[in-house]
């Protein structure tokens, strides 16, 4: 193992060590986040919004936000089998929708960006499944402000299940 594998492997692990309060020490940031949260959900399917952030919160390897999501979800309806389907969509993509596909792709590429950025395939395909630009745009939002709620909770060592909502 080379030594910058073990330094990525060793900074992956959860933290002791007490991080700062976000909400307390940034108030005004974070009502900000909130309200972009909350503009970037308006008219989206909520099935679809809980799908996209717990993709992206995989992806981030955000416990905190995968808890409170895949939680959110299972008290809005979703099944325990779409729900365990989710990191494993394009193996099982029967168990969701075209639109929910390229919505799921969508989420990997802008949450990996910098692997090799937004394929114009991935945009292409979530741009003829989703009505108009507009809700694509929502969907880019969304997208956008899970990658900045998972970061958030990373960057501070939120302990997953202990969400106060």
């Amino acid at each position: 193992m080379t030594t910058n594998t073990t330094h990525m492997m060793n900074a992956a692990h959860t933290t002791t060590n007490a991080r700062i309060d976000f909400v307390k020490a940034a108030p005004k940031a974070f009502r900000a986040l909130v309200g972009f949260d909350i503009a970037a959900r308006e008219g989206l399917d909520p099935a679809l919004v809980e799908l996209i952030q717990i993709r992206a919160s995989h992806l981030n390897h955000c416990a905190y936000c995968l808890h409170m999501h895949t939680n959110d979800a299972r008290k809005a309806g979703e099944s325990e089998d779409r729900l365990h389907m989710v990191a494993v969509w394009r193996e099982a993509p029967h168990f969701f929708t075209e639109k929910e596909r390229a919505a799921l792709a969508l989420t990997e590429a802008v949450t990996l960006v910098a692997d090799g950025g937004v394929p114009d395939g991935v945009y292409a395909e979530a741009a003829a499944r989703f009505d108009d630009d507009k809700e694509l745009a929502q969907v880019l939002a969304l997208i956008f402000a899970i990658n900045t709620w998972n970061r958030v909770a990373l960057a501070t060592a939120k302990m997953a299940g202990t969400d106060e909502r």
